[in-house]
C-alpha cells in the first residue's frame, strides 16, 4: 500500500458518471488513466482533480478578489489528500488573435526583440552603410579634426523632401532670430512673408552658425554652443557645410546613415514588436497581410448585365438610389443597364468601381431638350473598403469580406514590421529572417552565434541567448521541430498547442506541482513519440507530478502508474477496472490490457479494395512547404495520408484539395494553397469535410440538435393527445423560443457565471434543476417521459426507446453506431472532446441518403479513441467504402494505417525538410520502401 504523503487520494469521486469510487495515485510519478472513451477518464482528471485545485487556488485569494470571481462549486467528491497546485494543458487551442504566434506564444520572440535592441547593429536602407551615433563630445571632436583651418555653416534640418509652401515655418524661425536659411541646397536670407512653391518637395535647414574651425579655447566655447542649438531645431541631427568644397557631413545622437543622413531612433524592444505602433508596419498594422478588392468577387461573370445581378454586391435591379446612380453613368456613357457588363466602357467601369463626381448635359435626339445630371458615386469598390474598414457590426464586415481577398502585405512582404526595424542585423540576418525559419535551423543558428558576435555584443548577448537557446530545445524535445516562429497560433492543430504549452511549461521549470494533461500524442507520428514521453519523463524526474488521459500504447507501456477506468462507456463505466504498474495490468482481463498483450486486436484485412478504376489527380501544389506536389487519389478505396508531424498533409489535403472541391460543388470562398491543376472532378459529386471544431459554442448545443433528430422528437410530442387538446406546435418543446422553456435560464438549463480573468461557469439553473422547460410543458409525456427525459437518455436508451419510429430511429442508431451511444442526446457541446464531435458530425453524413460517389475527409478521426473504440469507428467507416464513396483519412494511429486501401506518405521530415511524396500504394507496398517512416512502423503492425 502506498503512504498517503506519498500521494493523492482521492475519496467519493461522483463527477458525471464515475461510481462513488476512491483511488490512490502516486506523486511525483508519470501516471497514466486509460480507459474507454466516455468511461470517465476526463471526470476524475478534469472534473474532480483539476477542479478541486482551482477551487483551492481561488480560496486563497482574499475575501476582496473572491467577490469579483464568484463562488467555484466544490466538485462531487468527498474528500482528495496530498494535492499539490495544478496546471492542466488540455486540447483547446491557443489564443484565435491573428496577432498571435509561436514566436509570442513561447515568449522566444520576447528575448529575440530584446538581442536585437541591446546587440543588433544598424544600416542605412539608402545605403546599405553601417549607421553610425555620436556624442555631442565626439561630434566637436570630429568637426575639429575635418575641419581644422577652414570655414564651415552649421546646419539644423527642418524638413527632409516634403511638400508645402511653409510661410509658418519661415516666421517662426525668423522670430527666433535667426537670419539665414538653406533652401533646396541654396543659403537665402531669411525674410517675412518668404514662402516656396507649395508643389514642389523642399530640402530645408537653419544656418545656425558659420564660422572659421581652429583650436582655440573661444572656438571650442562657440563650438559646443552651436552643437547644442543645431540638435534642438533639429531633432537631434545636425549638418555641416565646408564653404569651399561644398562638402556635407550628417552627426546624428541617434544612429544616422553618414551619407545621405536619414537617422533611426535609438532601438528599444518595441522597435522590433509588430503589436506595438514603434515596430509595426504601418500598411497592415502588423498583421502581415492586407484584404485587397477582388474584382472577380464584385463581378463574376461578366457576361450577364447590371440589370441581371451582374455586380454581386448589388443584385438584380431593384428602385434604389444606387441603380438612379448607374442610370445616370450609363446616360453618360451611351449603355444600357441590360447590356453585359464585359460590353461596359472602361471610362464608366472606373466610375461604377472607384466612384466620381461630375456634372453633366445630355440633348435629348427627339425632344432637343438639354437636361443636366450629376454623378456623384462613390463606387462599389470603395464602399466596400470603408464597410470593411469602418462598420462597426460584423455581419456587415463579414459582407464586405465576402469581396476581397487576404494577401500579403506589400510593404513589409509579410514581416510585419517596419523598415527600419528590419535593417537591424546581427550575422546578417534580420529579425524577420529569424522568424522564418523552423525551430531546427534557429537552434543551430543560435549555437553558432557567440564566435561571430564581438566581444562588446557577446557580452551583452550571452545571457539571452541561453535563454533562447534553452525554449527552442524545449520545443525540439516535444517533437515540434518543423514549426517557424512567425506560424500563426490559429493554424495550429489542438495537439501542437497543447506540446506548445508543454514546452513553455518545461521551460518554467516548476517543482511540486500536478500537472494533467489531455492526450498530448494527438497529432503525432510515432517517431516522434518517444521525444514526447522523454519530455514528460523529465518533467517528472524534477520533482512534479504528471496525470496524462491517453489511450497511445508507447505512453502506457513507459508510464509509471496506470490507472484503467470502465468497463464500458457513459453510465456503464465510471469503476476503476484495474491500477498498477503497465506489467500488472498486463495480468488483468480489461479490455485495454487485452489490447496491449495483443489478445484482441483490429484485425488486418485479407484483401485490399481495387476501387472503382477512377482517380481524382492534384498537380503541382505548392502550398507551405509543399515541392510541387503531383498526386493521385484513387477512387472508391479508403485512402491514408501519413508522414511526420509538420510534413504537409493538412497542407495537402486541408489546404489545397478540400478548398477546391469545397469551392467546385458548394462554391465555398477559402482560397486553395497554390497548386496547377485538378483531373476527375466528374467522378464525384459532394465533398464532405468532417473535422474536430466543435459542433457548438454554447450549452445550447448539444447532439441532439446538432443532427437534426431533435426536430423529429418536437414533432412526435405535438401529435401526443395532450398536447393536441392545449394546441402546442413544435415551438413549446424548443429551449430556443419562449414560450415553451423556462424562462430564468433561457432554456440552457445552467446560469453562467462569468469568471473575469477565469474561464466560465456553469450552475444548474435552481428554477427548473436544469430540466430547460417550465412545469406545463413537462407535462406532456410520450410513453411516460417527458421532452427533457428524452434530452437525459443515453443514445443507447434512445435507440431502444424510438424503436418504432423510423425518422428517429435511423438518426440516434447512426449515432450509437460511431460508438458513442454513452452520451446522452442533450449533452452540453461544451462538454464534449475533439474527437466525440467529429464522430457526431460523421454521424450526422452517415443518417443522410448517400450517392456513392461521395468524398468524405476526416482529419484524424482517432483522437480520445480507445483501441476497441477505434475497431468500432473503423467499421462504420468501412461501410461507406464498401457502398462506393471514397473516405480520405489524414491519420497517424497505425490501427487506422494497416486498414487503408492505398497509402499516401509525405515527408521526409516535417517543415522544410518535407513537403514531397515519398511513397504511394497498398500498406504491403509501402513497408518496401526504406526512406519512409510511416514504413518502419507499418511493418511491425502487418508482421
Amino acid at each position: 500500500m502506498l503512504k498517503t504523503e506519498e500521494t493523492i487520494e482521492i475519496i467519493g469521486a461522483r463527477a458525471h458518471n464515475l461510481k462513488n469510487i476512491d483511488v490512490t495515485i502516486p506523486r511525483e510519478k508519470l501516471v497514466v488513466i486509460t480507459g474507454v472513451s466516455g468511461s470517465g477518464k476526463s471526470s476524475l482528471a478534469f472534473d474532480t482533480i483539476y477542479a478541486e485545485g482551482q477551487r483551492r487556488y481561488i480560496e486563497t485569494f482574499s475575501a476582496y478578489a473572491r467577490q469579483f470571481l464568484g463562488g467555484l462549486e466544490r466538485p462531487d467528491v468527498d474528500k482528495i489528500d496530498g494535492l499539490s497546485p495544478v496546471i492542466a494543458i488540455e486540447q483547446k487551442t491557443t489564443s484565435k488573435s491573428p496577432r498571435s504566434t509561436v514566436g509570442t506564444i513561447t515568449e522566444i520572440y520576447d528575448f529575440l526583440r530584446l538581442l536585437y535592441a541591446r546587440a543588433g547593429d544598424a544600416y542605412s536602407y539608402n545605403t546599405g552603410e553601417k549607421m553610425v551615433s555620436y556624442s555631442d563630445e565626439q561630434i566637436k571632436e570630429l568637426i575639429v579634426e575635418n575641419f581644422n583651418g577652414k570655414r564651415i555653416n552649421i546646419l539644423a534640418p527642418v524638413v527632409r523632401s516634403r511638400k508645402g509652401h511653409y510661410r509658418e515655418l519661415f516666421e517662426q524661425i525668423a522670430k527666433q532670430g535667426f537670419l539665414k536659411v538653406r533652401v533646396d541646397g541654396t543659403i537665402r536670407d531669411l525674410d517675412y512673408g518668404m514662402k516656396v512653391d507649395r508643389y514642389k518637395t523642399h530640402d530645408i535647414e537653419i544656418v545656425i552658425d558659420r564660422m572659421a574651425i581652429d583650436e582655440t579655447e573661444d572656438t571650442d566655447k562657440r563650438l559646443n554652443e552651436s552643437i547644442k542649438t543645431a540638435m534642438y531645431h533639429g531633432d537631434d541631427i545636425m549638418m555641416i557645410i565646408e564653404q569651399e568644397s561644398q562638402e556635407v557631413r550628417y552627426f546624428s545622437r541617434n544612429l544616422m546613415c553618414p551619407t545621405t543622413g536619414i537617422s533611426y531612433p535609438n532601438p528599444e524592444p518595441n522597435n522590433f514588436s509588430f503589436n506595438s505602433p514603434k515596430g509595426a508596419c504601418e500598411n497592415c498594422n502588423g498583421l502581415g497581410v492586407v484584404n485587397e478588392i477582388n474584382l472577380k468577387k464584385i463581378v463574376p461573370n461578366p457576361k450577364l448585365s447590371i440589370k441581371a445581378g451582374g455586380f454581386a454586391p448589388l443584385g438584380e435591379m431593384k428602385s434604389s438610389w444606387i441603380f438612379k446612380q448607374l442610370e445616370i453613368i450609363a446616360h453618360k456613357f451611351d449603355f444600357k443597364l441590360s447590356d453585359a457588363i464585359e460590353t461596359i466602357p472602361q471610362q464608366a467601369m472606373d466610375i461604377i468601381l472607384y466612384g466620381g463626381n461630375e456634372k453633366f448635359e445630355v440633348v435629348s435626339k427627339v425632344m432637343g431638350i438639354t437636361k443636366e445630371y450629376k454623378i456623384d458615386f462613390e463606387g462599389i469598390s470603395n464602399f466596400i473598403k470603408n464597410q470593411y474598414d469602418e462598420s462597426n457590426t460584423a455581419s456587415l464586415k463579414r459582407w464586405a469580406k465576402e469581396f476581397m481577398d487576404e494577401n500579403e502585405c506589400p510593404v513589409c512582404e509579410g514581416s510585419r514590421l517596419r523598415k527600419e526595424s528590419l535593417y537591424f542585423k546581427i550575422d546578417d540576418k534580420n529579425i524577420g529572417e529569424l522568424v522564418h525559419m523552423d525551430v531546427n535551423e534557429l537552434f543551430d543558428w543560435f549555437n553558432n552565434l557567440p564566435e561571430k558576435l564581438s566581444e562588446k555584443q557577446n557580452a551583452i548577448a550571452v545571457e539571452v541567448i541561453k535563454e533562447i537557446e534553452s525554449r527552442l530545445q524545449f520545443l525540439l524535445d516535444v517533437g515540434l521541430n518543423y514549426l517557424t516562429l512567425n506560424r500563426s497560433s490559429k493554424s495550429l492543430s489542438g495537439g501542437e498547442a497543447q506540446r506548445i504549452r508543454l514546452a513553455t511549461q518545461i521551460g518554467s521549470q516548476l517543482v511540486g506541482v500536478l500537472y494533467i494533461l489531455d492526450e498530448p500524442s494527438i497529432g503525432l507520428h510515432q517517431r516522434d513519440n518517444e521525444r514526447l514521453i522523454k519530455s514528460l519523463e523529465n518533467l517528472r524526474d524534477i520533482g512534479n507530478s504528471v496525470i496524462v488521459v491517453e489511450h497511445d500504447k508507447d505512453m502506457i507501456e513507459r508510464a509509471d502508474y496506470v490507472i484503467d477506468i470502465g468497463p464500458k462507456a457513459g453510465r456503464f463505466g465510471g469503476k476503476i477496472i484495474s491500477e498498477g504498474t503497465p506489467k500488472e495490468l498486463l495480468k488483468e482481463n480489461t479490455m485495454t490490457a487485452q489490447y496491449m498483450s495483443g489478445k484482441m486486436k483490429i484485425e488486418v484485412p485479407t484483401e485490399r479494395r481495387k476501387g472503382n478504376g477512377k482517380t481524382l489527380k492534384l498537380s503541382g501544389a505548392t502550398g507551405n512547404n509543399l515541392k510541387n506536389v503531383t498526386v493521385e487519389f484513387p477512387l472508391g478505396q479508403m485512402i491514408c495520408v501519413t508522414g511526420v508531424s509538420g510534413s504537409g498533409k493538412s497542407t495537402l489535403i486541408n489546404g489545397t484539395l478540400y478548398p477546391i472541391l469545397n469551392a467546385h460543388f458548394f462554391n465555398g470562398v477559402k482560397k486553395p494553397q497554390p497548386y496547377k491543376k485538378i483531373e476527375g472532378l466528374e467522378h464525384i459529386d459532394k465533398v464532405i469535410e468532417i473535422d474536430q471544431s466543435p459542433i457548438g459554442r454554447t450549452p445550447r448545443s448539444n447532439p441532439a440538435t446538432y443532427t437534426d433528430v431533435f426536430s423529429e422528437i418536437r414533432k412526435l410530442y405535438t401529435m401526443t393527445p395532450e398536447a393536441m387538446i392545449r394546441g402546442y406546435k413544435a415551438g413549446r418543446f424548443s429551449f430556443n423560443v419562449s414560450g415553451g422553456r423556462c424562462d430564468t435560464c433561457e432554456g440552457s438549463g445552467v446560469r453562467t457565471i462569468e469568471m473575469s480573468f477565469l474561464p466560465d461557469v456553469y450552475v444548474e439553473c435552481e428554477t427548473c434543476q436544469g430540466k430547460r422547460f417550465n412545469r406545463e410543458t413537462l407535462e406532456i409525456r410520450y410513453k411516460g417521459k417527458s421532452i427533457s427525459d428524452v434530452l437525459n437518455m443515453t443514445v443507447d436508451e434512445a435507440v431502444d426507446f424510438f424503436e418504432n419510429i423510423p425518422k428517429i430511429y435511423r438518426k440516434v442508431k447512426t449515432i450509437q453506431d460511431v460508438g458513442l451511444g454513452y452520451i446522452t442526446l442533450g449533452q452540453q457541446s461544451t462538454t464534449l472532446s475533439g474527437g466525440e464531435a467529429q464522430r457526431i458530425k460523421l454521424a450526422s453524413e452517415l443518417s443522410k441518403k448517400d450517392t456513392g460517389n461521395t468524398f468524405y475527409i476526416l482529419d484524424e478521426p482517432t483522437t480520445g479513441l480507445h483501441f476497441e473504440d477505434i475497431r468500432v469507428l473503423m467499421n462504420v467507416i468501412n461501410k461507406l467504402v464498401d457502398k462506393g464513396n471514397t473516405v480520405l483519412i489524414i491519420e497517424h494511429n497505425l490501427d487506422v494505417v494497416k486498414l487503408a486501401d492505398y497509402i499516401i506518405d509525405i515527408g521526409y521530415e516535417g517543415g522544410k525538410g518535407g513537403g514531397q511524396l515519398i511513397a504511394k500504394g497498398t500498406p504491403e507496398e509501402i513497408v518496401k520502401n526504406k526512406k519512409s517512416y510511416t514504413a518502419q512502423f507499418l511493418k511491425k503492425e502487418l508482421n
